[in-house]
């Protein structure tokens, strides 16, 4: 459990970082404070001591306590390199190394440093993630949203990088509510293409499985939905297997049981990454489910483990590495003062045939 004097200091911090308490505004007094907290002088005193030693608080005597912004100027140190902040959902899984590795290569060739952090998407730990950003005084920032498709309780943050003039884009997805530059693919054509292909292929009962908490999931559902229009086939609510963040861990049982309820009805799956479709490839064996002769099954994102598979898994490639540099670049480029620099940037993914699909035998 946290000593009562740190949550203050906690709380404080993420006031003045998420600008609830403003540069210069007078903070409550102590007595307030000591009611607010139900802590005694004490503790209150040790808190303000701290907070003002790292530069967040400024006491003038006989008059009160105020919010400080020279913890910006002792952050960074007095280093002439700039620092970049990095925050991913994850960092050493799926595409992520890739991705990182793009951003970090790109910002060596001009001789900055990579403060990076994760989430594992989880919107408290986005916010842990964010006010370490701003407290070590970042110069520019890389993110990749957090459960991109809800309502995200972390905005102010963000506004507290633009009053600051702190340049920032996203990556793989956005946040619907906030005007941020984002470098992603375009997940609505990936999907798409990925159900066009098995339509091509003589499949018309088509299954997805899809992550519904991000909005990368949103789009790959929209444009699984678009193909089955085009090709006037019918969208059947039971054909679709969603999942999130929290239920991931039950991704195994409930791939299983979707298939069993499944297996006489469908002849094909879209499913939301190679990942899922792996998952999808596992359970098919458990359950003496020829691929591709019973189920074809398409992947997305072309990640390395769909290349390191024991079966070549037809997917849809993802930029990774260019998305990660050209995220770099862009924050770099602001930071030069360059202007029309772009606003979105959509990459557009290229089928990668594997071993997983078969064209229907017409009876």
């Amino acid at each position: 459990m946290k000593p009562k004097y740190q949550v203050i200091i906690d709380d404080i911090k993420s006031h003045i970082l998420s600008g609830t308490y403003s540069i210069g505004e007078q903070i409550p007094t102590e007595s307030a404070l000591q009611e607010s907290y139900n802590v005694s002088r004490q503790t209150v005193r040790k808190a303000i001591l701290e907070l003002s030693n790292e530069g967040f608080l400024r006491s003038e005597k006989g008059s009160g306590t105020y919010v400080s912004n020279l913890y910006r100027s002792r952050a960074g140190g007095n280093t002439s390199k700039k620092t970049i902040g990095v925050i991913t959902t994850y960092i050493s899984d799926y595409i992520f190394p890739s991705i990182i590795r793009g951003i970090e290569r790109r910002l060596n060739e001009d001789n900055y440093s990579l403060l990076l952090a994760s989430t594992n998407n989880d919107v408290a730990q986005e916010k842990k993630a964010l006010e370490m950003m701003l407290s070590y005084g970042v110069d520019g920032l890389i993110v990749e949203p957090t459960k991109s498709n809800l309502y995200n309780p972390n905005i102010a943050y963000y506004l507290s990088f633009k009053e600051q003039d702190v340049p920032f884009a996203m990556i793989n997805a956005f946040y619907e509510e906030l005007e941020v530059p984002f470098f992603c693919l375009d997940d609505v054509q990936s999907s798409y293409l990925a159900t066009k292909e098995l339509i091509s292929k003589g499949h018309t009962q088509i299954g997805i499985i899809a992550k519904m908490d991000d909005l990368q999931g949103k789009y790959r559902m929209k444009g699984y939905i678009k193909a089955l229009g085009e090709a006037k086939l019918r969208f059947h609510p039971e054909h679709v297997l969603s999942f999130d963040t929290a239920s991931k861990a039950d991704l195994s049982a409930n791939v299983t049981a979707y298939l069993q309820e499944n297996r006489e009805a469908l002849t094909a799956i879209v499913c939301y990454n190679d990942e899922v479709g792996l998952e999808v490839v596992h359970s098919c064996r458990q359950l003496g489910i020829s691929i591709p002769d019973e189920l074809s099954i398409i992947g997305q994102d072309n990640s390395y483990i769909a290349k390191n598979a024991n079966i070549r898994l037809t997917t849809l490639t993802h930029p990774q590495e260019q998305m990660g540099r050209d995220a770099a670049d862009w924050v770099i480029r602001k930071l030069q003062g360059k202007k029309d620099l772009p606003d979105q940037t959509y990459y557009q993914p290229e089928l990668v045939e594997g071993e997983t699909v078969k064209e229907m035998e017409i009876e």
